[in-house]
């Protein structure tokens, strides 16, 4: 998730940032060493001001006025409520013979004014009607449309949470002086963050529609997936959701319209990229995609290594510390270079500039579909103040750290076990941004801690998979890219620590406060209907640990692994809805979920499950009644004690609570007693109450009587 916004600076630091400088290299170098100066003063601003706006202050400041969302459980074993299955998308999960989805390709040139932190850009777009539909009008992402003062995002964000916004500390939005068609303007009329475009006639199925138009805007201040920092040798400056673009078009919604908020990030056309970003000379400039002019923007030597990097498991250093800001670093010349990146089949673009990155690099090897092998180049651009970063850095112990090698373990991880690494490079910048993600490159805050940048790089590029390559509503659904994301985390992260127990986000405890408060909510919420501060548990680590749980206790491994194959690719480069996640996963699995993905995703409901007592069924055999007391079932796992000190685990399947919330378990024990029962004793659960999950034997308990359950 994004840094909160920088909402307050000080005076002294304010002072810096409005020193008026020079225009010559020599006074932007002023400017931005001045900034840098400030940015201490910056942080302890924030800090505090955010300490007094997380108080309810205004907006939605009330815990007990929290609305509910979800479905309510009458029978959580009945068929899910699905759309029925076409041919477009079918009862098995997969896309059917009938499928089509749009597609959008776009040339952008863009110009950075870094003094006046303002970009202006051009651009060109075909769109593709691949439907059956005729389309008469045309909508128009305006994602920088946020950063209005009036927009819906900046009135109905409450402050204190991630995604706040100072109202009335920034006027930013698009300018858009014109759109045309072939030489003609169109009309069009801006609500928000999107604009509807009238046509001259309707798009015809199987038509490409042509069109062009320019845009400016100014680098909002607020750190909100985009911005930027200032450090010592320069202004780093990351964009991310900056250029208009078309809206999704797609067979269950029509025009995809929801407006930018904030949580809900975007979905979008797959579509090829030709990106060109002129800028001062002495910046670096990294994007999606390929750099497509390489002896136009770097020097011999780097060329040279960047070459050599392209063979090497080692870090390599393509502009090093030492060379930051000096002459040779650039090619000779005068005046701004204009570099130029090409994409193929990627949803978005975004790219970073500044004259103060170090550039090293290295290689991952994955093995594609077919067999075949190739290799994907591994970099990574940041200030000398990022001292986790560096090449050289040890961690974990004995192991070559840095930014690089933590890219290289996620692509090499994933692509073994999930698909192979559709894209040619990955790139990891360091700067304002704490944690973004888009096709082949990713922005990542951390500067000083090896365990947190590891830990977010790899957040991070796991998103190349979920939602870079299954294409989902991030707008609607957050939980199918955070939470499958979080998921797949759990598992690089343990083994890269070589550590099966390590879980980063916190299991079951860590859940438990948010899943067994009143007024609950559902993750299946579009995110910026979730409370603030929930947002992270409900879409994050509830549905990693549920699938965490899904994967190690109902399905086994191997069969979850099967499955969830399936789904990724089956829907590698379209985009899924819920209701085919959810038929995937059971045709792929041979297995019937409906009260998983009912408790876990659809509904608020909680697990409570108890030991009511143990009694003598028989000679040499007892029974341990169980209890389901809330309305989500999973199977039970419990640990039985016997009077010789042997303990047992046993486990019943969630197909016991199927008629009833009481089950009588038939234990063998010969001549044994049963002086203990733990319920879930490896803690997996979120429970309402521990307390019920132990039964202990009492001293003077004789033969066939019965013992509560421990309070």
């Amino acid at each position: 998730m994004p840094r909160p916004p920088i909402v307050a600076l000080s005076a002294a630091a304010g002072a810096l940032l409005l020193a008026a400088c020079s225009s010559t290299p020599e006074g932007e170098a002023s400017q931005a060493s001045a900034r840098a100066d400030a940015q201490p003063d910056q942080r302890v601003a924030q800090r505090q001001a955010q300490r007094q706006r997380r108080g309810p202050q205004f907006g939605a400041v009330d815990d007990g006025a929290r609305r509910v969302t979800g479905v309510q459980i009458t029978d959580i074993f009945a068929p899910l409520d699905l759309p029925d299955p076409d041919e477009m998308r079918l009862g098995s999960g997969a896309p059917g013979p009938d499928w089509w989805q749009q597609r959008c390709d776009y040339v952008i040139d863009a110009e950075l004014d870094a003094e006046a932190r303002r970009l202006e850009a051009t651009m060109e777009v075909a769109y593709h009607n691949n439907s059956p539909h005729e389309l008469d009008f045309v909508w128009l992402q305006l994602e920088q449309n946020l950063f209005r003062n009036d927009s819906l995002g900046t009135q109905s964000r409450t402050p204190g949470s991630v995604m706040s916004t100072d109202l009335g500390a920034f006027e930013g939005g698009y300018d858009i002086p014109y759109i045309r068609s072939g030489g003609s303007e169109l009309e069009f009329t801006v609500y928000d963050t999107l604009a509807r475009v009238e046509l001259a006639e309707p798009i015809q199925p199987g038509e490409t529609f042509e069109f062009d138009l320019a845009f400016g805007f100014n680098m909002p201040p607020h750190l909100r997936r985009m911005g930027a920092e200032d450090v010592e040798q320069g202004t780093i400056f990351e964009y991310a959701q900056w250029f208009p673009h078309v809206a999704k078009y797609d067979d269950v919604h029509g025009w995809n319209t929801l407006p930018y908020i904030g949580n809900g990030e975007f979905y979008t056309d797959f579509g090829d990229f030709r990106v060109s970003v002129t800028v001062p000379r002495d910046f670096i400039v990294e994007a999606t995609g390929v750099l497509q002019n390489p002896y136009d923007v770097l020097t011999e030597t780097q060329r040279n290594r960047l070459d050599s990097a392209r063979s090497s498991d080692e870090t390599v250093v393509i502009l090093g510390a030492d060379e930051v800001g000096t002459p040779g670093a650039r090619p000779e010349g005068d005046g701004p270079l204009t570099w130029e990146f090409a994409a193929e089949n990627v949803r978005t673009v975004a790219f970073a500039a500044s004259p103060a990155f170090i550039w090293d690099a290295c290689k991952a090897d994955v093995t594609n579909l077919d067999g075949t092998t190739k290799t994907v180049l591994c970099q990574s651009f940041y200030p000398k103040e990022a001292e986790a970063w560096y090449h050289d850095r040890e961690y974990p112990e004995g192991r070559q750290g840095g930014s690089s090698q933590y890219i290289k373990h996620a692509i090499e991880f994933y692509s073994e076990w999930l698909y192979p690494y559709p894209y040619a490079e990955m790139s990891n910048i360091n700067g304002p941004e704490g944690g973004m993600e888009y096709p082949g490159i990713v922005f990542c805050g951390a500067k000083t801690s090896d365990q947190g940048l590891f830990g977010v790089t790899d957040h991070e590029v796991g998103h190349n998979w979920y939602p870079m390559l299954v294409n989902t509503d991030e707008r609607r659904y957050m939980w199918m890219d955070e939470g499958f994301n979080s998921f797949i985390n759990i598992y690089s992260n343990q083994a890269f620590f070589n550590d099966p127990s390590y879980m980063r986000r916190g299991g079951a405890a860590a859940l438990a406060r948010v899943m067994n408060s009143e007024l609950a909510q559902a993750s299946n919420t579009a995110p910026d209907r979730h409370w603030p501060r929930w947002v992270g548990s409900l879409n994050y680590s509830k549905p990693a640990y549920a699938l965490h749980l899904l994967r190690e206790i109902v399905l086994g491994p191997e069969r979850f692994d099967d499955a969830w194959k399936a789904y990724t690719h089956r829907w590698a480069f379209k985009h899924p809805q819920p209701s085919d996640f959810f038929r995937s996963m059971e045709d792929a699995a041979g297995a019937d979920l409906s009260w998983f993905w009912r408790g876990w995703f659809l509904s608020a409901a909680t697990l409570d499950q108890s030991v009511r007592d143990v009694t003598e069924i028989a000679e040499g055999q007892a029974g341990i009644t169980l209890e389901n007391l809330s309305d989500m079932v999973m199977p039970v796992v419990m640990d039985i004690t016997f009077d010789d000190g042997e303990v047992v685990r046993r486990t019943v399947p969630v197909e016991a609570w199927g008629a009833s919330n009481v089950w009588r378990v038939p234990v063998a024990t010969g001549e044994r007693s049963i002086v203990k029962v733990v319920l879930d004793p490896d803690i997996k659960y979120p429970e309402i109450s521990r307390d019920n999950n132990t039964w202990e034997a009492a001293p003077s308990d004789a033969p066939g009587e019965v013992a509560d359950a421990t309070e």
